[in-house]
């Protein structure tokens, strides 16, 4: 299996890239093929704008998503973000590994699915959910947070469940596209915890890593249950994505 790791933490040595170092360890030891992209290592421009078209198909006005497409057509995308769309189309498995920030990415992830998660590649018109540009790859999050598992643990819990705060990430835009978004991996409580703790979380994630082929995706909508102006049928059924 090919696997991209896309890493965003601005510390090497934190407890997040470790589960960095582990991921790529694990997996390679397993047979795949692993490549990673440290969007800090990489000092990633993480804001999307005219510059990421060497030349554009309406030079007046942008309208971001349009360009993309016309973009891919023309050859014409910014050297850098070409690099990690071909990394993410050889991908079988793409892990989003980062520290939750304010319940979501760091700026340089967010960023980078800005940039990277192509219109007309990955999306675009009736291309998403399962008939999304990247349906067949599957998809991962793995982050590190301070709060502890409890606090997260149902509806009545002081954040509530992970659900709806991970909703953007794992529906808008992983199932959105086409993933097939395998349940997330949390660590919790790190900065709070000894290296005895640590060393569980870590033994945690690889088991949880060496069972990639047998972990059952998430559901979201298919677009099979709905009609042509995506209005739900009478009589449908969610299948996983």
């Amino acid at each position: 299996m090919n696997i991209l790791i896309v890493h965003a933490h601005p510390e090497p040595q934190s407890f997040c890239s470790a589960m960095k170092n582990l991921a790529v360890t694990t997996l390679q030891q397993a047979g795949h093929r692993v490549q990673v992209s440290d969007l800090y290592a990489m000092n990633w421009n993480p804001v999307a704008s005219a510059t990421d078209f060497s030349r554009r198909s309406n030079p007046d006005y942008l309208v971001y998503a349009l360009e993309q497409r016309e973009a891919v057509k023309a050859g014409s995308l910014a050297p850098d973000i070409a690099a990690e769309l071909d990394k993410l189309l050889w991908a079988d498995l793409l892990i989003l590994n980062f520290p939750l920030f304010w319940c979501s990415v760091p700026a340089m992830l967010k960023g980078w699915i800005d940039r990277v998660l192509v219109s007309g590649v990955c999306y675009g018109g009736l291309r998403f959910y399962d008939r999304g540009g990247l349906a067949g790859k599957r998809a991962l999050l793995s982050f590190s947070l301070g709060g502890q598992a409890h606090m997260f643990a149902d509806e009545d819990a002081v954040h509530g469940d992970w659900e709806p705060m991970l909703r953007p990430l794992q529906r808008g835009t992983l199932a959105y596209t086409g993933f097939g978004v395998l349940p997330p991996f949390a660590a919790c409580h790190v900065p709070y915890i000894g290296q005895p703790a640590r060393a569980e979380i870590l033994e945690q994630y690889r088991d949880y890593l060496r069972r990639l082929d047998t972990v059952e995706p998430l559901t979201f909508p298919s677009l099979a249950n709905f009609d042509r102006q995506l209005q739900p049928l009478a009589d449908k059924a969610q299948v996983p994505a």
